[in-house]
């Protein structure tokens, strides 16, 4: 379990195919604070630790949460967000995050505003998936709150912190992110699917 709020970026260092699974091994000041078979959030994809050397560990995704997620698009020297598992008595300051990518989503207009910026996405809406405005949803990890929500689109606002401290410094038109909509957001998308 997460809350969204980015503790770091690691650096993609080596990406290994493994039969249908990708080795994925990162440089963090966090590494040496981890665990073997600890969870780590992944630009939101919870992935366990299977290796660690020095500043650098190594997470193994199957082939169900590459064709999920935008795992496949990764390259070795990107910045990831991210995030370890919350700690049962800390403070909740995203929100609920269960690192299970939904789907992906595709950034179609990125604006400044006068110290701010406005992210908009774009997402498959045929997947029964909604945003609700004012409602959370998570970016590549980030905890964030729903603005202009559409039937497949929603805009965020992203202060200066969180743009220099994650990677949404690097998203531009086109960029794949993976999506994790709010567990409420869920249940109402899941109520509506099956009254119809």
């Amino acid at each position: 379990m997460f809350t969204g709020i980015i503790e770091t970026l690691g650096i993609i260092k080596d990406l290994k195919k493994d039969n249908d699974n990708l080795d994925i091994t990162i440089s963090s000041v966090v590494a040496h604070e981890l665990k073997i078979d600890q969870s780590v959030a992944h630009n939101g994809v919870c992935l366990t630790v299977v290796a660690i050397n020095n500043d650098e560990y190594t997470v193994t995704a199957i082939r169900e949460t590459i064709e999920k997620t935008n795992l496949a698009d990764w390259k070795i020297g990107d910045l990831v967000n991210l995030e370890r598992g919350m700690k049962l008595g800390d403070r909740l300051d995203g929100h609920i995050v269960q690192g299970h990518v939904d789907q992906t989503g595709i950034c179609k207009s990125v604006e400044e505003a006068n110290g701010s910026w406005y992210f908009a996405f774009e997402y498959d809406s045929n997947l029964n998936n909604i945003t609700i405005e004012k409602g959370s949803i998570t970016v590549n990890g980030v905890s964030l709150t729903v603005v202009n929500s559409k039937a497949n689109e929603f805009s965020v606002a992203i202060i200066p912190y969180t743009f220099e401290h994650t990677n949404f410094k690097n998203i531009k038109i086109g960029t794949n992110i993976n999506l994790e909509f709010d567990v409420v957001g869920k249940y109402i998308a899941r109520l509506h699917s099956l009254n119809q």
